[in-house]
This record gives structure tokens, C-alpha cells and sequence, in this order.
């Protein structure tokens, strides 16, 4: 997550962006979608604690990632709308049209003002460290967790006084094959400077074969399994002033325990 320093009111303003009611009416065709065409299933949201949270996630599903969505439903079933959920989200989701519509659903730009500004005012977020390294990696890695290093998230949380709670989920990075993250092609077209990407992933699927990100392959109906971990009190588990490398690394551990106890109970890819 990027830091950029606002005045405390342009953060507040952002907050207010959200529309519970709205949101509340978007739930239904969400949960349409993630549990008919990807049978969803979501077991441990009863663990969030009592006010802010930072929940944090592994990313899958390249361009149509359906991680959101998945925790969306299942965060509203068991708290209802009155309870925010805020989704911190790369810039390109805000971009043209789409900018309104996402902030009305609770979206904010990944930054650390805004991720403090949500878990400060009770509310929970949901980031996925790895972002769009994770989201883009290939199917041989779908089930490894591996942030690329990023560790924002263990300060966020410390800064804001609150919890980490992990979640990780399977089966959303078998909707396609995912080849590559086409490192190459996105400093070759200077995407980076360009888009603020580092990748341009290819996969393999259909109806379009092989595509160099656009245009999008239909997505599989593959089953999503996702699982909210027990929350970690970084202080009360790593003392006053914790280690933020050992802090990462022991919540990666125990995603990746937990990711390797679902991989083991999946029977065949997409099916389950």
C-alpha cells in the first residue's frame, strides 16, 4: 500500500462514500453469482472480532478475481449491512465510470491513510498484499502464498491498533490456465508508467485461447473455498515493539498451513 498524506476530513469524506443501503441491495445479485456459478462456500467469518479489523488475503482469478465478492456475501450474511466492509483496491478500478460505483460499494485506493482512516473508525478492511503479483501468478503456484515481499500490512495494522485476521482461499486461480504474469511485455509497452502494472498476464481458456490480458477468457465455474483464520494480536503475540518480518512471516505460515489443508481436501480442479 502506497502512503500519501491527506487531511484527516478528505479521509473522512471518503468513508462516507459508501452507500449501505445500496450495498445491501447489490448483495443479492453477488450472491446469484458466487453461489450458483462458483458454489461458493465461506466457513469461519464467525471469528472477526468486535470493531476494526484488518482482514488479510491471498488473491486469485486474474482479471475476473472473485475474492471480493465471495467475502462480500459472506461478511454481509453474518453482520448485515450496518456493519461496513471496505475494500482498499488498485487505481485502475477507479478509473472513467467505474470510479463512483466502486467508492458507492465500499472501495478505496489502497493507501495507508485510507486503511487506517477505516480500521480507526471501527470498521474492517479487507487487503491482499500480494496484489496484482498474486492475482496474476501462474496456475503451477495457485495454491502458494507469497506477498512479494510487502509487509504494509503488519504496520497498518500495528499504526491502528488492530487485529490481523488471515482468510485464504482455493480454486478461484483454476476459472483458467494462468501462464504467465508477462513481466517482459509490460516493461517492454512501459505499462508501469503507463497504468501502474507491472504485468500483462497471459493465459489460456476460452472462447479466446491464448490472450495477452485482453480480451478476457470467460471464467470456469470453478468452486471457491475460503476460510477466516483465527485473528492475531500482534502485540499480545510479538510484545510491544514486534519484529514486522517475523510478524509477516508467521501470518504467511499459517495462511499457507491452512491454504494446504484445503488443497489436500480438493478432490479434482474446478469440479472440487
Amino acid at each position: 500500500m502506497a502512503d500519501i498524506d491527506l487531511p484527516e476530513d478528505d479521509v473522512r469524506d471518503r468513508l462516507a462514500y459508501r452507500d449501505g443501503k445500496w450495498v445491501a441491495g447489490l448483495i443479492p445479485l453477488l450472491r446469484l453469482v458466487v453461489k450458483t456459478w462458483y458454489r461458493s462456500e465461506v466457513t469461519g467469518m464467525e471469528k472477526m472480532p468486535e470493531g476494526g479489523a484488518l482482514m488479510v488475503s491471498n488473491h486469485s482469478g486474474g482479471l475476473i478475481a472473485m475474492d471480493v465478492p465471495v467475502i462480500a456475501v459472506a461478511f454481509h450474511d453474518m453482520y448485515g449491512a450496518d456493519r461496513p466492509l471496505y475494500v482498499l483496491a488498485h487505481d485502475l478500478l477507479f478509473l472513467g465510470q467505474s470510479g463512483p460505483i466502486m467508492r458507492r460499494a465500499g472501495f478505496l485506493p489502497a493507501t495507508r491513510e485510507n486503511a487506517h482512516a477505516v480500521l480507526a473508525s471501527g470498521g474492517v478492511t479487507i487487503v491482499f498484499p500480494g496484489g496484482d503479483y498474486d492475482v496474476f501468478r501462474p496456475s503451477s503456484r495457485s495454491t502458494t502464498i507469497d506477498f512479494d515481499g510487502r509487509t504494509g500490512y503488519v504496520r497498518t495494522a500495528l499504526r491502528a491498533g488492530v487485529p490481523i485476521v488471515p482468510v485464504v482461499s482455493i480454486g478461484g486461480q483454476e476459472d483458467q490456465i494462468h501462464l504467465s504474469r508477462g513481466e517482459l511485455i509490460a516493461k517492454l509497452f512501459k505499462l508501469e508508467e503507463r497504468l501502474r502494472t507491472k504485468y500483462v498476464p497471459i493465459t489460456f481458456g476460452f472462447p479466446f485461447g491464448l490472450t495477452l490480458a485482453f480480451p478476457p477468457n470467460l471464467p470456469l465455474p470453478t468452486k471457491i473455498r475460503t476460510e477466516v483464520l483465527d485473528p492475531i494480536d500482534i502485540v499480545a503475540e510479538f510484545g510491544e515493539d514486534p519484529d514486522i518480518d517475523e510478524v509477516d512471516a508467521a501470518v504467511r505460515e499459517r495462511m499457507q498451513t491452512a491454504l494446504n489443508e484445503l488443497k489436500r481436501r480438493r478432490r479434482f480442479p474446478v469440479l472440487g
